[in-house]
């Protein structure tokens, strides 16, 4: 019951995807070796982060890969303090969208930054990491040179 109001509660739901990566596995070898890359169309020169195998603009599979500088400014965020029951066990974390000088734009977790010092326009870099399970992924942190 809800406010006075009948209501059905659900079952808890949990999704497993099982995601095929043998045309993106440069990318996901790349974060265990440091490095982040992105994929650039050879027909119509759309560059993709992260990377896809086929390119959704002109259709082609004729893609090549780039390597990124990673490096670039803050163009939205949101402090997440009420967690998703998957990240519970989690302290508050900072989710960032940059816009990258390498012409893309990078989604991710912004670590390293009091929560007070994040601002729309400060200078990140996309760092590749090693989760604590193993698994490769790659976060925001702020870039040292930060002048803006």
């Amino acid at each position: 019951m809800v406010a006075g109001f009948p209501s059905l509660r659900s079952k808890k739901l949990v999704l497993e995807y099982n995601i095929p990566i043998s045309k993106t596995l440069k990318f996901w070898e790349g974060l265990k070796e440091g490095k982040v890359f992105a994929t650039r169309c050879k027909m119509c020169g759309r560059l993709y982060f992260p990377p896809v195998a086929d390119c959704g603009e002109c259709y082609s599979s004729d893609i090549e890969w780039v390597e990124l500088r990673g490096e670039g400014r803050v163009i939205s965020f949101t402090h997440v303090d009420v967690r998703p029951p998957s990240f519970r066990g989690a302290p508050p974390y900072t989710v960032a969208i940059a816009e990258l000088d390498d012409g893309v734009k990078a989604l991710a977790w912004l670590v390293g930054a009091e929560k007070k010092d994040v601002r729309i326009g400060m200078r990140v870099r996309l760092v590749p990491r090693i989760s604590d399970d193993g698994f490769p992924l790659y976060v925001l942190t702020p870039h040292a040179a930060d002048n803006s």
